[in-house]
């Protein structure tokens, strides 16, 4: 069987038609007529709430009725920068974010000089932990004399973070939301998009999301000053002179007219792309649900949620896309070959990662999945299969080992046991049956 990779781009074969129009226009730079119609699209489809919600999202502080914008840019990363900046985040502030997520939620807030503090995952989304999250603004206030600038929940992998109790928190103490929703677009709480209920909400059209510009990413702004704020700083910070004035430090973030006529052909197939990935989750819990030791991460319901947990989420609806189909290992589950795992040094890109250059210094580090999480790695691996470990927590980072963090040992636990499987709109029933079977074939 040919490879199977956990999420690549499908064409809709309408691309090639905006970018021929481009070509033929002569539209070949950051902005133009498939840019702003791209925009466009992605404002009908954020600004869509899906009828559950006009009952259930009353204690949200957000309407039904939205009139969101949309920038379009470089990358998802380019669009956290972005919103940092617009969030008036800069030298000596701190920035509560995810830490269990990819580093391109983090790694903007030290572009400004900032410093990201670390906020620890709760079990049932595996996102952002509300008690921790207001447990660290009352302690950086009682340290820094400061109120942290931003607030960064994440949608992990693509499953809904508690945006009731986030944004209540949030708005308590005064503190914008930028919503990292680069992996969740599509996905809804109460019927609503994520990266609809902050300030700002990140997405992206990386090559492995769930539709693509081959790379590229956009913001949600919550109105139209919001977005001309954002399109002066991404464009060079350019004043309105007939010669180039800048009274700001600017960027080149803009997307391009090119990679905007390939998003407009993928918005065509948005909605079934989400459906796809749904579908695939579905396929994966029922192969799996009888095979001892497999757990697969699905959409939290009323009786995941605890007693003492806000009434609003313990009733909300979570609405992964399932970007990505995660499971976890229970760590006493025995795999063919992990009494080798861990005894080589890795000297390239596992799974296709580009720009991997510095060779591990050692084969382990402090914190790393089980050696059977490794083992079943290893074992798709031979039968043609991509899985991968979740996100590292971010706490957990040599480059931020100094950085604050409030942790209660969730995101580490799950680190060490879970795996992501292929989910792609590539990915057929066939495919899940042999990605199954390969993961029995490898447990004792």
């Amino acid at each position: 069987m040919d490879r199977i990779y956990l999420c690549l781009a499908h064409m809709s074969g309408k691309e090639q038609d905006f970018i021929k129009e481009a070509f033929d226009t002569n539209w070949v730079v950051p902005m133009g007529p498939n840019v702003n119609a791209f925009e466009k699209d992605l404002e009908h489809f954020v600004n869509k709430v899906e009828p559950e919600a006009e009952t259930t999202i009353t204690t949200m502080t957000t309407t039904t009725t939205l009139n969101k914008k949309v920038v379009c840019l470089s990358a998802g990363t380019a669009a956290v920068h972005l919103a940092l900046l617009a969030c008036g985040v800069g030298p000596g502030d701190e920035v509560l974010v995810q830490s269990f997520t990819f580093c391109a939620s983090s790694h903007p807030i030290t572009y400004l000089g900032a410093t990201p503090v670390f906020i620890d995952s709760e079990r049932e989304t595996w996102n952002m932990d509300p008690d921790l999250l207001e447990e660290a603004i009352k302690d950086r206030i009682a340290k820094t004399g400061k109120t942290p600038k931003a607030i960064i929940p994440v949608a992990l992998y693509g499953m809904p973070y508690q945006i009731d109790r986030i944004m209540e928190i949030a708005d308590r103490y005064g503190i914008p939301v930028i919503e990292d929703a680069a992996e969740g677009l599509g996905s809804r709480f109460n019927g609503q998009v994520l990266g609809t209920f902050g300030k700002y909400g990140v997405l992206s059209f990386n090559g492995n999301k769930m539709i693509t510009t081959s790379g590229g990413g956009a913001l949600v702004c919550d109105d139209e000053k919001d977005k001309n704020e954002i399109l002066f700083y991404a464009t060079q910070a350019r004043e309105s002179y007939p010669y180039y004035q800048h009274e700001h430090i600017g960027y080149n973030y803009r997307m391009s007219n090119i990679c905007a006529g390939i998003g407009r052909g993928q918005m065509t197939v948005l909605d079934e792309h989400i459906a796809h990935h749904k579908h695939v989750q579905e396929l994966y819990c029922e192969l799996l649900k009888d095979v001892k030791g497999i757990t697969m991460h699905c959409n939290p319901t009323p009786a995941d949620f605890s007693s003492n947990v806000q009434r609003s989420t313990s009733n909300a609806t979570f609405d992964s896309n399932f970007w990505l189909c995660t499971c976890t290992l229970d760590p006493d589950l025995k795999v063919k070959g992990q009494e080798n795992a861990y005894k080589k040094v890795i000297t390239g890109a596992v799974g296709g990662a580009a720009g991997v250059t510095h060779a591990a210094s050692t084969a382990v580090t402090d914190c790393q999945p089980n050696a059977n999480v490794e083992a079943m790695r290893v074992a798709l691996d031979a039968a043609n299969i991509e899985a991968r470990p979740l996100w590292k927590p971010m706490h957990k980072q040599p480059v931020y080992k100094n950085a604050p963090a409030y942790t209660n040992g969730v995101s580490e636990s799950l680190f060490a046991v879970g795996l992501c499987l292929p989910a792609g709109p590539y990915v057929t029933d066939d495919h899940v049956r042999y990605i199954v079977d390969a993961i029995k074939s490898a447990i004792f």
